[in-house]
């Protein structure tokens, strides 16, 4: 049995959860998410419980069992209190700013770098080069924050470049250290 699979998932007040047809829609204060489930997976949504289960012990059965799960309790935390990525620009004269909804980076190239957010997505600005990607679907937030990165991602001599908040830069030594 998956220790993530076989645990249930507990809905909060102000949450529902429907299972119909083989698609799963989690509504709750934050909004809507919708999600198909793999048809050889069970869901049921009892009282303020999800509980998922699986036909047999095969390797697909049990990968698909705590994928899931856990995927329905990214949904019930995500239209609960939404999910959030937090970027840091590292290097002289890399700012981040916003126009309207859309993020600009200036990040060394001889152009400015544009971000138009999907649906579902904020774009949040707390310093010139310090910025969050938040909404309630975990995926897309991690996707939109890796492609935020992607632009211009750290590179290991001076550390400078678009990183997460926290991550920790490997350093290489240069030329000169060899002497």
């Amino acid at each position: 049995m998956s220790r993530v699979g076989k645990n249930p998932i507990e809905i909060p007040s102000g949450v529902q959860v429907t299972f119909e047809k083989g698609m799963l829609s989690v509504k709750g204060p934050k909004g809507e998410l919708a999600r198909p489930i793999h048809k050889d997976v069970q869901v049921a949504v009892d009282e303020g419980l999800v509980t998922v289960t699986r036909p047999s012990d095969l390797k697909t059965h049990r990968a698909l069992h705590g994928t899931t799960r856990a995927n329905i309790q990214n949904m019930v935390t995500g239209v609960t209190e939404g999910f959030r990525k937090n970027l840091e620009l590292v290097g002289v004269g890399y700012r981040a700013e916003l126009y309207g909804k859309n993020l600009v980076l200036n990040i060394g190239y001889s152009h400015q770098v544009a971000f138009i957010p999907p649906e579902g997505i904020v774009f949040e600005v707390a310093s010139a080069t310090a910025l969050s990607v938040s909404g309630i679907d975990k995926q897309l937030v991690g996707q939109i924050a890796a492609k935020i990165r992607k632009v211009r991602p750290p590179e290991p001599y001076k550390g400078k470049g678009i990183k997460y908040a926290g991550e920790h830069i490997r350093r290489k030594a240069g030329k000169t250290a060899k002497a």
